[in-house]
């Protein structure tokens, strides 16, 4: 049975908080507990990663557990949403949706730790390095989410997609934020997740990119054509949403 669009919207802003509470929640304690930058970020994505794949093996059947506008526009753009397609009135419902969501969360994390509330973010991250992270790590992102579906091989994504995000906090020069809503939302903590406001631009900028290249190559790859699924669970398990998520 599909949701209504209410639901769905709930589904995202719930998920793209608790996503984001534990990318920031996880940051501030890691600094509570080691001085050393590689055990905090260890201790990021292995947090990231096992939260992130919970999310969306629990909210994939609702909303798809895109829990991130460029996830979102991209099934837009391939035309498909399972057995029917992600209109123009569920992008404007769900992007606002994640992206409240996502400020909730970071407000929600600096709460439990006894943080200001609301406070911008001092970290800086405004060099173009970073920005050909953020390129690589979404168009990575969107490339898998959406060559899983092509191959019908979309029952495995909240174990793929949790990996590719922890392996790319890693790999790639930004730690892979490969998400506008949670970009955002980072902005909104100073704390070891934080974004300082003035780098958002061009990180969200390198996201769309980033977004455009990935279905590029989904089509290079995979070819142009999005079959529909047949007896084969979509990303997160639901027969009326495509795609998922991510950080």
């Amino acid at each position: 049975m599909s949701a209504s669009l209410g639901r769905r919207a709930v589904a995202e802003a719930v998920g793209s908080a608790a996503l984001v509470a534990v990318v920031v929640g996880s940051g501030i304690q890691a600094t509570v507990l080691s001085r050393d930058v590689g055990v905090q970020l260890l201790a990021n994505s292995l947090a990231t990663v096992f939260g992130l794949g919970v999310l969306i093996a629990l909210l994939g059947p609702v909303s798809g557990a895109h829990f991130n506008p460029v996830v979102t526009l991209a099934a837009w753009a391939t035309g498909r949403r399972g057995e029917g397609r992600l209109t123009a009135r569920d992008v404007a419902v769900y992007l606002p949706a994640q992206t409240v969501g996502a400020i909730a969360g970071a407000v929600l994390a600096d709460a439990m730790f006894g943080k200001p509330l609301v406070q911008w973010s001092s970290h800086d991250r405004y060099a173009g390095h970073l920005w050909l992270g953020e390129v690589v790590a979404t168009a990575g992102l969107v490339l898998l989410v959406f060559g899983l579906i092509r191959t019908e091989r979309a029952h495995f994504g909240p174990v793929a997609v949790a990996s590719y995000i922890g392996a790319a906090y890693w790999f790639t020069s930004s730690t892979s934020f490969a998400n506008p809503a949670v970009t955002i939302g980072r902005a909104f903590t100073d704390t070891f997740a934080g974004i300082a406001p003035g780098s958002l631009g061009p990180f969200i900028v390198a996201q769309l990119v980033g977004a455009a290249l990935g279905l590029g190559l989904v089509s290079a790859v995979f070819g142009g054509r999005t079959p529909t699924p047949t007896g084969t669970a979509p990303l997160q398990g639901e027969p009326e949403v495509a795609a998922p998520t991510l950080t």
